[in-house]
């Protein structure tokens, strides 16, 4: 059995068992169910016939099991969320269930579970749960008090951070040697295609135009592409392009099995910000699939060959997977300092633009962070960050510029300067 890796969500799900039921959410393969298990006394697997049969034929089980009661899966049987609901509202007790799922049903619940199922994001692993060699040296948490301090010393060079792009997040997938970690890949994709979204109500009628869209949608990563540029970019000089109704479902459907993570636009609603742009940024689940899909690797990264449909963006691929890389991290740092939403900005002329924003903390004050793939910064890089800090004043918590170099450091302007590998929660 594979050796479980603490998740800094393990905390905040400690915390919420006091309340009598949790989904636990996120892309299939992220560890879910390993993590439900280190806490479930009781497992009932809805992808098991005979334990999905068990559970229809006799649902007053949930009322006498021993709690934690594990559903793992519980999509393959949409009417457990609704018997979970039914016996929250006969016992309120904490501790009670425990649901894992990688998709929405394809028949929804009857009741959303509000009140009663609290949901839980899990993502695949961050940068500080990797057991890279240098440990998480600044806190985000911190940064949002306006306290952090900026020190500390990464041994992380740009192609140590190419492999952690392609070794993938996925706990069971990132250990393998890189031919069967890209086999493994492969496989999830086709799985995702030829399985996960027809369960999850989505008939799928041309599989390779869908798999040409996701390739071009891999391509937009970290991106604020229109989705007709991306359209055009999966299917050039075709007249048979699909309908624009076939698309939206596909969207639909990949957000329903958290494959797509889009980042959205921050749209404050202050008089210190007009025209802003409300475009999100596109990000599949993982940047190890991203690269999958385009057929990268470390050499075509590093020396920054085009690979993949034509998206339009500024900078190389490798930027783009790194910012995607970094933005899958900080959403957990964030989440851990009970920030949910992690967003980015982009005034509409294209004037100014921050990569990350981060609004939360005692104080509800700001953290902006510009991604840049090099391990040197100046003034250049860090004029977005000031242009934001003199607008919002002192809800301007702190801003960064995330690296590949060596060294956390605070500029002379009081901007930081932080090495990707050396960002914790």
């Amino acid at each position: 059995m594979q050796q479980y890796t603490d998740r800094i969500v393990d905390a905040e799900l400690d915390e919420l068992l006091g309340l009598p039921a949790i989904a636990l959410e996120g892309p299939k393969g992220v560890g879910k169910t390993s993590t439900a298990q280190r806490r479930a006394r009781t497992v009932l697997r809805m992808d098991d016939p005979g334990d999905r049969e068990l559970l229809a034929a006799d649902p007053a089980r949930l009322d006498t099991s021993e709690p934690p009661v594990l559903i793992d899966e519980w999509q393959r049987l949409p009417l457990a969320w609704d018997l979970v609901r039914r016996s929250v509202d006969r016992d309120h007790s904490g501790g009670r269930f425990l649901l894992t799922g990688s998709a929405g049903p394809a028949t929804p619940p009857s009741h959303s579970g509000a009140g009663r199922i609290v949901r839980l994001r899990m993502r695949p692993l961050s940068l500080a749960e990797r057991g890279l060699p240098d440990g998480p040296a600044v806190s985000l948490g911190d940064m949002l008090t306006g306290e952090a301090t900026i020190a500390g010393a990464s041994t992380m060079t740009l192609p140590d951070y190419v492999e952690e792009i392609l070794s993938s997040g996925l706990p069971a997938i990132r250990p393998l040697p890189p031919k069967l970690r890209d086999r493994q890949l492969d496989g999830y994709l086709q799985r995702i295609v030829d399985t996960d979204l027809p369960e999850a109500g989505q008939l799928i009628r041309r599989r390779a135009t869908l798999r040409a869209w996701l390739a071009a949608y891999a391509a937009a990563t970290s991106t604020t592409a229109s989705y007709d540029a991306i359209l055009r970019a999966a299917s050039p000089g075709e007249s048979l392009q699909p309908a624009k109704t076939t698309t939206i479902a596909w969207r639909e459907a990949l957000e329903r099995v958290w494959m797509l993570d889009s980042v959205p636009a921050w749209l404050p609603g202050s008089n210190h910000f007009k025209k802003l742009g409300a475009a999100g940024k596109h990000q599949l689940a993982d940047p190890a699939l991203a690269a999958r899909l385009l057929g990268a690797n470390a050499s075509t990264l590093l020396r920054g060959t085009a690979v993949g449909p034509a998206v339009p963006r500024d900078g190389t691929l490798l930027g783009a997977l790194f910012e995607s890389l970094v933005v899958l991290s900080v959403r957990t740092y964030a989440q851990a300092n009970d920030v949910h939403e992690v967003c980015h900005l982009r005034t509409r002329d294209n004037a100014h633009e921050v990569d990350v924003v981060i609004e939360g903390g005692p104080h509800m004050r700001v953290v902006g962070l510009e991604v840049k793939l090099s391990p040197e910064v100046d003034d250049h890089d860090v004029r977005h960050l000031v242009w934001l800090r003199d607008r919002l004043g002192d809800r301007f918590a702190d801003g960064a510029v995330i690296t590949t170099g060596p060294y956390a450091y605070r500029r002379a302007d009081g901007i930081a300067v932080i090495p990707a590998a050396l960002l914790g929660p």
